[in-house]
């Protein structure tokens, strides 16, 4: 039978443990964004282009401080390597969390980093493909012959990662879900029964975690999470099919 790992680790040796992960994080993170930088320009024209697209002609962006626009390619370059070294970064958290999880668990780690690295790829994507656009033209609308948008590149870059960083990070809920399901906070029937409780959370999330505060851009984030919620159902429907099923054959075994 599989048992949780006997060798305990004092709150000291967690810390330890946590610093030591945390480390090697920031040294990935860091590593990645000197490669990024080296394609800053690149980069540089890939996230802007949400709203070039989407803004009028012969209009373009502005910077307002000398060292502006140094900072902000510092900036690019820095959450391009997050997004690069994301999934080191999530085996250094599976290997953090993986000691409290029974031996015949521990052999999800590829799982779990390929598909919290899908998930946050794709919620990034979301964020740039469907979301960002439509936003921007949206707000552009308000634009007249008198009244001309005159964007910073520091304030579009500190809305656009943002959002997009949000949307990486909700659409892991799938994973967390995964997670409290498997050690016992929640279950499927229970996810069903507060759905709409959950419905509600999930829109107060959307306006905590969207730097906007209008509706249509909460909406957009909203709308996801919600179908993403449902397949953390179906997820922790999945993993107690077959933790029932790995019981039931433990006890077959025992009494053979």
């Amino acid at each position: 039978m599989n048992k949780i790992s006997e060798d305990k680790m004092s709150l000291t040796d967690h810390l330890e443990e946590l610093r030591k992960r945390l480390m090697r994080s920031l040294i990935a993170a860091f590593i990645a964004f000197g490669v990024c930088y080296n394609f800053k320009e690149w980069l540089f024209e890939i996230i802007t282009r949400p709203l070039v697209e989407s803004l009028p002609k012969n209009t373009s962006m502005i910077y307002t401080s000398l060292p502006e626009a140094f900072f902000n390619y510092l900036k690019i370059s820095f959450f391009a390597g997050l997004v690069v070294a994301s999934p080191y970064i999530l085996y250094q958290i599976w290997k953090f969390i993986s000691p409290g999880l029974y031996s015949s668990e521990k052999k999800y780690v590829l799982p779990f980093v390929l598909s919290s690295t899908l998930l946050f790829a794709g919620g990034v994507l979301f964020g740039y493909f469907v979301a960002l656009p439509p936003a921007f033209r949206f707000f552009l609308e308000f634009s007249t012959d008198f009244l001309k948008p005159m964007l910073t590149i520091r304030e579009y870059l500190s809305l656009s990662i943002k959002l997009l960083l949000a949307f990486g990070i909700v659409f892991e809920i799938p994973v967390f879900i995964f997670f409290l399901a498997k050690i016992g906070v929640v279950n499927s029937k229970m996810l069903v029964k507060q759905r709409k409780y959950a419905i509600l959370l999930i829109f107060i999330a959307a306006a905590l975690l969207t730097p906007t505060p209008d509706a249509f851009t909460q909406t957009i984030m909203a709308i996801p999470m919600m179908i993403l919620y449902e397949i953390g159902i179906f997820v922790a429907k999945w993993g107690e099919k077959r933790r029932t099923k790995k019981e039931t054959e433990e006890v077959a075994e025992e009494k053979t």
